[in-house]
């Protein structure tokens, strides 16, 4: 599809999903040379994150352990500057390396807020994994280990990304149309 509708919105095809998937290839294989020898906790942060932990897991295709979190700061389009954990992570984390795996970074506070949080909770090591990454949103000093594909700052929904609640099983990305 071309173009697809949400509520209010309308948005254009943006990111087709076999590059999405080549990214997330490239990401795996270097996922995989750094932890090799190591034991990662993988942790996907929901909802947006979904379909890419699967990919990028699919791909990593080893005896990882994988669990999931839950932050919120956004409500519509735009961010409330707020972080709220819905879903705490359960996991021991003490001297582990911890792989935070996120759908996308823009203003950076959310994942830079948990980062920390996890360093304070006794990882060894926390890294970020991002499939999508808008370095022009950027407002904080946060630079992830890992990134799919470099976007410009617009609103964008599919592949596990939301316009409240409504677009995230696409498998395509799209571009908001202003």
């Amino acid at each position: 599809m071309d173009k697809i509708r949400l509520r209010d919105k309308e948005f254009k095809l943006f990111i087709p999903e076999k590059e999405i998937q080549e990214a997330i290839a490239k990401m795996a294989a270097r996922i995989k040379e750094d932890m090799e020898g190591k034991n990662p906790l993988f942790v996907g942060v929901l909802n947006g994150a979904f379909m890419f932990v699967a990919e990028l897991m699919r791909q990593l295709n080893g005896p990882y352990q994988l669990t999931f979190a839950r932050y919120s700061s956004y409500q519509g389009t735009s961010t409330t500057g707020k972080i709220h954990e819905v879903m705490p992570l359960t996991s021991d984390i003490e001297g582990r390396v911890v792989v935070l795996l996120e759908d996308i970074v823009d203003s950076g506070y959310t994942m830079q807020h948990v980062m920390k949080k996890l360093r304070n909770e006794g990882a060894a090591e926390v890294r970020l994994a991002t499939m999508l990454l808008k370095p022009d949103a950027l407002k904080c000093d946060l630079r992830p280990d890992y990134i799919g594909i470099e976007i410009p700052n617009d609103f964008i929904v599919g592949y596990g990304l939301d316009y409240d609640e409504m677009g995230r099983a696409y498998r395509d990305i799209y571009t908001i149309i202003e």
